[in-house]
């Protein structure tokens, strides 16, 4: 089967893409089918040449895939490394003037702010657009997509993000940020009642899968009732967003809940819990693995 993608429209912005891993290698193959051009960068090279049967090319560092780009979209681990690529010196004199950085990794607030700061003294425009619905989301373009930044660069990037799903401006530089923080603490913290609850019943001698299928419909039902119970039911945590991640999120909503003044005790719990998850080697497990450090606290399977 051939994946070339068609050839773009004159008014196709060419799109660098930093980071193809879990989420970038998706998301990136669904703008080369939407037919749009596609510069794509990772440190492993050959991570980004699986882009090249959709038609993307492969740069070989990230100054040279900014360096014809119109947009520049990073999917990168954290804020220490979207610092370290995106503001590395070659990086950003490859950037042109009025280039659009569209940084949809997890990092904090803060730092949001203190790039798109340091680009506009470039010339170039910043926004945050971190996205939630994971690497399903992503192969689907179904994703939920958090914009922080000025009203004309949401506008500008639209085009382009909704062939990866569902674009919402929340505010300002760094809001988009704080959605997903609160995605995250979301996400962790119904991660732990479901995995409590369905541990709960089993040892107290219940059917957890069926227990499952009772509640679904129920006020208790949620998509990660019906996603993250099912692995638990399965036990099936292959990776699909690690607990290292997790717990990174969860770290950064508690940094940011001190910089406003904010009591955040249901998050500091489950930082806790997540922490100890990776102490005890569950950390290069999907998040679901919480499970798994409740089950061996209740001496269960």
């Amino acid at each position: 089967m051939n994946h070339t993608a068609p050839a773009a429209t004159p008014s196709s912005p060419t799109v660098a893409v930093l980071g193809i891993g879990l989420m970038g290698f998706p998301m990136a193959r669904r703008l080369c089918e939407a037919n749009i051009p596609v510069r794509a960068w990772n440190r492993s090279r050959s991570k980004a040449e699986r882009l090249l049967p959709f038609g993307a090319r492969v740069a070989d560092s990230a100054a040279e895939a900014v360096a014809q780009a119109d947009l520049v979209i990073t999917l990168l681990e954290n804020g220490e490394v979207v610092e370290s690529v995106l503001m590395h010196p070659d990086t950003l004199a490859a950037i042109r003037p009025g280039t659009l950085v569209i940084d949809m990794s997890s990092i904090l607030p803060a730092q949001a702010r203190d790039q798109a700061q340091r680009l506009a003294s470039h010339g170039a425009q910043h926004m945050d657009a971190p996205v939630s619905g994971g690497t399903v989301g992503a192969e689907q373009g179904t994703l939920a997509i958090m914009a922080g930044g000025e009203a004309a660069g949401v506008e500008r990037a639209r085009p382009v993000l909704e062939a990866l799903g569902r674009l919402t401006h929340v505010g300002p530089h760094g809001a988009g940020q704080l959605a997903k923080l609160a995605n995250q603490m979301i996400v962790g913290i119904t991660i732990g009642a479901v995995a409590e609850a369905l541990l709960m019943c089993e040892k107290g001698g219940a059917d957890m899968g069926q227990v499952r299928q009772a509640i679904t419909g129920g006020f208790a039902d949620s998509r990660i009732l019906q996603v993250h119970g099912e692995r638990m039911v399965q036990r099936d945590f292959t990776k699909r967003a690690a607990i290292t991640v997790q717990l990174k999120d969860m770290r950064n909503a508690l940094t940011t809940a001190q910089a406003v003044g904010f009591e955040a005790p249901i998050t500091t719990l489950f930082e806790q819990l997540f922490s100890q998850a990776v102490e005890h080697g569950l950390g290069d497990l999907d998040h679901s693995a919480l499970f798994v450090e409740l089950a061996q606290r209740n001496g269960m399977r």
